[in-house]
């Protein structure tokens, strides 16, 4: 062992010099080198290490630019230590404490926001079977494709993956989603593009843009519940329209436009959370009501090719009328953590979601931004859906045969053929919440449907994802979900608890 007490491993691994870097910002961290500590010399450690004098040098120089020394010539180099907690000074005395409850605004205690407060409190046991979870599994998550873009981007960009980007995202990535929406058949030009941190802040923009206290806005009768919270600390009025077979109800539609909605915000592929696809008809005609009523139409794809049929869905809303407000985002499809979403609108609206988002967050991620841009322009998404889709399909048709075996008939239920949910239409009886309740004690977790309800007329159900468990795991949840619906159908009423995954 040498005077610092590093080794380096000459074979496999990190480079040297990273080594090097590493184990000495360690030793500076922990403290073991002081503030002012004196590094030998690089020719005298290259010596003791066996290393060539470059590896000790270039190591020394990445840990004088990340800070951790100070070289001079004809002197040395020295440690500058990082200051820490231990070095900062004590938290100031507590006085007496606000009224915190009683001074948030009016928005804050919006139903949906208390359905988001009241379900924190739940946490899911271990080794339950959880089918809350909507995000890909640790084992679908392209990691080595996304970290080649990654380090390509910093190696070829360097301080501008570093910086702030611009407000509308930058314009090589919308140029790429762009070309990924013609995939889709959803017409636009890169400046109709609007890149957003992920599709909630898409949808939080929209709803400041258009909305304020009272306006209505209407929306599916069960739909996603961060949708609903972005609407509701509007001020909004959020109003759910029936639907059929088919799509929401085109005389609903006719009746609601007497109370002068704003806004109509739809999920046409997959409603989140009952899976229902509205048909090219219904398309047309809700688009031809909207027009007539000069209503915003706001279209969300949050499940874009998660297709588990060879079975396209039909035309996008924004395909038949450019007007449309097109909501997307690689969440679902590709990796959570980016948190790149985007806004397809029109023109005349921009300026306004602009200066919206300056307000927000100065810019999405820059170097997340370049990075998904060059995952795109690789052409790896196209791979990673290749892997991702046969796996879900899998897991899709172990819930379905679960379900098929042991729930009753009187729950009705279809198999998706897109999406990561099914959904449980259950008996006016059966409260959802009491069924969420015994699913716990049985070592199951579901999402109630009242956090996706817009008013307490919305028929019950539960919301099923299979895209977080294992096959063998999801015919297991499938067969305690029934024992639970069984036993509250048997059992006394009481009280419920809840939960809120979105």
């Amino acid at each position: 062992m040498n005077a610092l007490g590093i080794a380096v491993q000459t074979r496999g691994g990190a480079p040297l010099y990273q080594q090097l870097f590493e184990q000495i910002a360690e030793r500076i961290r922990c403290g073991a080198f002081p503030d002012g500590y004196r590094l030998p010399p690089t020719r005298a450690l290259a010596s003791e290490l066996g290393l060539h004098r470059n590896t000790v040098v270039r190591a020394y120089a990445e840990l004088e630019a990340a800070g951790f020394l100070s070289s001079t010539v004809g002197r040395g180099s020295f440690v500058k230590a990082p200051r820490f907690a231990d070095d900062a000074p004590s938290a100031p005395a507590r006085r007496r404490g606000l009224p915190w409850p009683s001074m948030v605004s009016e928005a804050a205690r919006a139903e949906p926001m208390e359905r988001f407060r009241r379900a924190r409190r739940t946490s899911v046991p271990h080794g339950a079977v959880d089918l809350t979870r909507m995000q890909p599994p640790p084992e679908l998550l392209p990691t080595e494709l996304f970290r080649r873009c990654v380090e390509h981007v910093l190696r070829t960009n360097g301080a501008k993956a570093l910086g702030y980007a611009p407000k509308e995202g930058f314009r090589r990535l919308r140029q790429a989603i762009v070309e990924d929406l013609a995939r889709l058949a959803v017409p636009c030009a890169a400046d109709d593009v609007l890149v957003t941190t992920g599709s909630q802040q898409g949808l939080d923009l929209m709803a400041r843009a258009l909305l304020g206290p009272g306006d209505v806005v209407l929306t599916h009768a069960s739909t996603y519940a961060g949708a609903l919270q972005v609407f509701a600390a509007t001020g909004a009025h959020v109003v759910g329209v029936p639907s059929d077979e088919e799509g929401p109800d085109v005389g609903a539609l006719r009746r609601l436009g007497a109370r002068r909605p704003k806004a109509l915000y739809l999920m046409p592929n997959h409603v989140n959370p009952t899976g229902a696809c509205m048909t090219a008809a219904r398309r047309q005609a809700v688009l031809d009501w909207a027009r007539d009523a000069q209503v915003a139409v706001i279209e969300d794809d949050y499940a874009a090719d998660l297709e588990l049929e060879d079975e396209p869905p039909p035309p996008a809303l924004r395909a038949l009328d450019a007007d449309v407000i097109h909501v997307g985002t690689f969440s679902k499809r590709l990796i959570p953590a980016l948190r790149i979403g985007y806004l397809v609108v029109p023109p005349a609206l921009q300026p306004y979601l602009l200066a919206l988002k300056h307000t927000s967050d100065l810019g999405s991620s820059a170097l997340t931004q370049l990075a998904l841009a060059e995952l795109l322009e690789r052409g790896y998404l196209a791979a990673h859906l290749n892997k991702l889709r046969p796996f879900y399909r899998g897991r899709r048709d172990a819930l379905c045969d679960g379900l098929r075996e042991h729930l009753p008939r009187d729950v009705r239920w279809q198999r998706p053929v897109r999406g990561l949910s099914v959904w449980l239409e259950l008996p006016r009886r059966v409260d959802p919440g009491r069924v969420f309740e015994e699913g716990l004690s049985r070592g199951v977790v579901v999402s109630p449907g009242r956090h996706f309800a817009v008013d307490e007329g919305t028929r019950p159900g539960l919301r099923l994802n299979f895209c977080a468990e294992p096959e063998e795991r999801l015919r297991l949840g499938a067969a305690r979900v029934a024992e639970a619906i069984e036993a509250v159908r048997e059992a006394p009423r009481g009280e419920a608890a809840v939960v809120d995954l979105v």
